[in-house]
């Protein structure tokens, strides 16, 4: 099936607003929303999801968790859209709030979107590479650290991760 390129960009639109009004809110439920029921969402770092209910169940942990919820938008920096499969690629940064000196902490990933008609999305892989994901989050911990803001779900993330990543 193919859909126009205005239909595959109003529902990326919709996609982007969705996440920011979660990031907004803290309540990730909206997110799982988008996916059909038996979507299959790959991310590297956590293993494959299958079935909305999935999504739902790790995205609210996941964002509601360090470093997940000190994340504070999750901008797209370039898209390319694929008419004829349906598909939107993307690239995702993942900023940081400040920790507390000024300086800018921040991963991207590679989001490739399915797109299942009536902006729903019925697969999607987000790539990357998860130690890329540990040092920033390091770094934000020791920065956050030095300036005397770390959190404790921070610190006891570090406790557990920190030595794991240099």
């Amino acid at each position: 099936m193919t859909w126009t390129r205005t239909e595959l960009e109003d529902a990326f639109a919709g996609y982007q607003n969705t996440v920011v009004e979660c990031t907004r809110s803290g309540d990730w439920n909206a997110f799982a929303d988008m996916f059909t029921e038996d979507v299959v969402y790959v991310e590297h770092a956590f293993g494959t999801l299958n079935g909305r209910e999935a999504v739902r169940k790790w995205v609210t942990r996941t964002m509601t968790e360090f470093p997940g919820h000190r994340m504070t938008e999750f901008p797209t920096n370039w898209f390319v859209v694929d008419e004829q499969r349906g598909w939107i690629v993307c690239e995702i940064d993942n900023p940081m709030e400040d920790p507390g000196n000024g300086s800018k902490h921040g991963a991207a990933n590679i989001t490739i979107l399915h797109y299942a008609g009536n902006g729903s999305w019925s697969r999607e892989e987000d790539a990357y590479n998860p130690m890329n994901f540990l040092s920033m989050a390091k770094a934000w911990c020791l920065a956050a650290e030095a300036a005397g803001t770390l959190p404790d779900d921070a610190k006891a993330w570090l406790a557990k991760f920190g030595a794991m990543v240099r």
